[in-house]
């Protein structure tokens, strides 16, 4: 590897473990607009959107999207019951600034996760606006799963051995940590060592609390269902931090500049993003491994984490995508 390139372990610490400080290197042009060059701050426009993203480059890389060929579409069960359906049964979110953000402008879903679903929309069936939207938390995810209530799930949704044990995982498509969110004008918590003593909300259903508890054992735990929950428990001072996947935090970050910090560095496991399928269906992994592939090889998923992260970051280096089936 050389200097000049970061691996995505090396890109998340950079941007997040200096925004605490007063050098905001690799993330300091976060903001509600597009970031112009690294290490510049960027103040949105009265044109900027509630996502801060270019949508234009964002819609433009979704309808580049080439369908797939009919017998692709036939040689793959899954593939082709959601064609016979003429629906794609969607199980995502929509307030996650980096991964799935609704804009109310234009009534669009943007980001990462919505990247990626839209264009094994279109790849399927010709339409990424064929679908029928389920919301999920962390504590449905699986049971929307179970029930055959969605074709698959897009929710940040991290990979773990208990998980395979009710579903399957296509991918993975990207890799995190965990970081601690604060409020901006707090200066009492600046490591994953500070939590001890202090009420930390984290998402029930997460992975979060095993990870606090085992990293920071002392701290008081408590559980909300949703994102929007813990920050709003944080701003009401219920809690004093909130520790999550820290790719939501930066999205956190970048929606609401001058509210939260990022406090310290990244910790804990690195863990890996997949997408949520019924246990054991071998037709589902392949089809969306196979379409991951392709938008990998395609330039697409670069393209992708260039609008939805390094653009509004003025991040240079766009990281590899991790290997599939790890």
């Amino acid at each position: 590897m050389s200097n000049s390139t970061y691996s995505r372990r090396q890109f998340i610490t950079l941007g997040l473990g200096v925004m605490g400080g007063t050098a905001l290197l690799g993330l300091a042009g976060c903001s509600d607009g597009p970031a112009a060059t690294s290490g510049t701050a960027v103040t949105s426009g009265a044109a900027a959107s509630a996502t801060g993203i270019d949508k234009d480059a964002f819609n433009a890389l979704v309808a580049s999207v080439e369908p797939a060929a009919d017998d692709v579409i036939a040689a793959n069960p899954w593939a082709s019951a959601i064609k016979s359906a003429g629906k794609f049964r969607l199980g995502a979110t929509r307030t996650s600034t980096i991964f799935s953000q609704l804009d109310e402008q234009d009534g669009k879903v943007y980001g990462f996760d919505a990247g990626i679903y839209l264009g094994l929309i279109r790849y399927i069936l010709g339409d990424e606006n064929s679908y029928e939207y389920t919301q999920v938390t962390s504590d449905t995810r699986e049971s929307v799963l179970q029930n055959d209530t969605v074709d698959a799930v897009f929710a940040s949704y991290t990979i773990t051995d208990k998980r395979k044990q009710v579903i399957s995982f296509a991918g993975p498509y990207m890799t995190t940590q965990y970081a601690i969110l604060v409020l901006d004008g707090n200066t009492d918590i600046n490591s994953v060592d500070d939590l001890a003593g202090k009420k930390v909300a984290v998402q029930s259903g997460s992975t979060g609390p095993e990870v606090v508890g085992q990293f920071a054992p002392e701290a008081e735990i408590q559980e909300f269902s949703k994102d929007d929950e813990c920050r709003a428990a944080l701003e009401q001072g219920r809690v004093d931090a909130y520790v999550v996947d820290n790719t939501l935090q930066m999205g956190s970050v970048i929606k609401n500049p001058g509210k939260y910090r990022i406090a310290g560095e990244p910790f804990g496991p690195e863990e890996y993003l997949g997408i949520g399928v019924q246990l054991d269906n071998t037709d589902a992994v392949d089809f969306i491994n196979d379409f991951l592939k392709k938008f990998e090889d395609d330039g697409k998923w670069a393209e992708l984490y260039k609008i939805v992260l390094a653009d509004r970051c003025g991040i240079d280096t766009v990281p590899e995508p991790p290997a599939l089936g790890a």
